[in-house]
């Protein structure tokens, strides 16, 4: 049996499941795109919420690993080390952020196509 799914309600899912990234500080961001899945019957938007939730573990694992030596760095060295590292914290915002807007233009344009982000581990 074919089932047809309303685009404009997938597209609506699949931005609110990858922009809740921008609010990646809270548990909330990652609440987002779990109840979105759990509570969806479509394929797609689930598709996109697992690869959003797989976003968000990525980019708090790499934040995890490139922040605490650079905190670390910036505490020993009353803040001359958050200086010397500006482009590498600057280039993470960028391609987080970057990333993100690519995905929600995605939905926009294809609503019935999941989107999949470059370059992160998939443990979902």
């Amino acid at each position: 049996m074919q089932t047809t799914f309303n685009p404009d309600k997938r597209r609506l899912l699949s931005c609110l499941s990858h922009g809740s990234i921008f609010f990646s500080t809270t548990l909330f961001s990652f609440g987002v795109p779990f109840a979105i899945n759990l509570l969806s019957d479509d394929p797609v938007v689930k598709a996109n919420a697992k690869e959003s939730m797989n976003f968000h573990l990525n980019v708090w694992f790499w934040a995890i690993v490139i922040g605490t030596p650079i905190a670390f760095l910036s505490f020993i060295t009353f803040g001359l080390g958050g200086l010397l590292f500006f482009p590498v914290i600057a280039f993470g915002f960028l391609l987080h952020w970057g990333l993100t807007i690519v995905a929600l233009l995605h939905c926009i344009a294809k609503p019935d196509e999941a989107y999949r982000y470059p370059f992160i581990f998939r443990l979902l």
